[in-house]
């Protein structure tokens, strides 16, 4: 570490920064510079280590069920969580995630609580860094058949399923399914467990996705902006020009004209 920065430009510093693990020291030594440029610099490198350990704490205390359950001798543990149970139209669709165990991934949260941007970046790196990943997708013909709390259960079965992996126990985000094995149910799970944060992010980025590609399909409704849900132009949209094969029938009923 060198024993101060004086004959260094600003962006020399930039790249110094970029490069050191000595991150305290960096700090003390950007604040001992007289120039403003570099006191900023040092008042932003000490904000973003204050976020990043907050973070951290967030993501240990998100951890405590999961050191629970392994405390319990309980090591294959699946977060599960579904998005999709409002809208109108398009699938419901659920995730079900298993975490590494010493891998921190810092960010997880609500699924609804994060920018679609952070979501994105947050589902492609759960996408490298999960031990297992399944998605359950069920079709607005089989919520009209069975309702949206059944077929929400059914995508959470059919998302277990496809991880290829025998849970020792599911943390779910507020329900119980009709699954031979442990279940953790948590009111607002998605908020209190990472890897039912995790599956939350997987379950709504895919969900995202799809309305995406039924807006190409049916540009009219601009799925691509609500992703379904009720809307004031999605309601002028079906009054304009009805419902679509993607419309979930028994959630239009109390819809005027229907």
């Amino acid at each position: 570490m060198l024993n101060n920065l004086t004959d260094l430009s600003l962006n020399d510093i930039k790249k110094l920064i970029d490069e050191t693990d000595e991150v305290e020291d960096m700090i003390l030594l950007l604040e001992s510079d007289h120039r403003k440029s570099v006191i900023k610099l040092a008042n932003q490198l000490r904000k973003k280590i204050e976020q990043k350990n907050n973070l951290i704490d967030k993501y240990i205390k998100m951890n405590n069920y999961e050191e629970i359950e392994r405390d319990s001798g309980h090591f294959v543990i699946v977060g599960i969580d579904e998005a999709g149970r409002g809208p109108l139209a398009g699938p419901v669709v659920a995730a079900a995630v298993i975490l590494p165990e010493n891998e921190m991934i810092l960010g997880l949260d609500d699924s609804k609580k994060l920018s679609e941007k952070k979501r994105n970046e947050l589902f492609q790196i759960i996408s490298d860094k999960a031990i297992a990943i399944g998605v359950g997708i069920v079709d607005q013909n089989k919520i009209d058949e069975i309702n949206i709390l059944n077929a929400a259960k059914e995508a959470m079965i059919i998302a277990v399923d496809k991880t290829n992996c025998k849970p020792d126990v599911l943390l779910i985000d507020a329900v119980k399914l009709d699954f031979p094995v442990r279940q953790v149910s948590l009111i607002k799970g998605d908020q209190k467990s990472n890897s039912i944060a995790a599956a939350s992010i997987i379950a709504k980025v895919t969900r995202d996705r799809i309305m995406q590609e039924m807006s190409i399909i049916y540009p009219e409704y601009g799925f691509e902006k609500h992703k379904g849900y009720g809307t004031k132009v999605h309601y002028e949209a079906i009054n304009n020009f009805g419902v679509t094969p993607i419309h979930r029938k028994t959630f239009l009923k109390n819809i005027k004209g229907w």
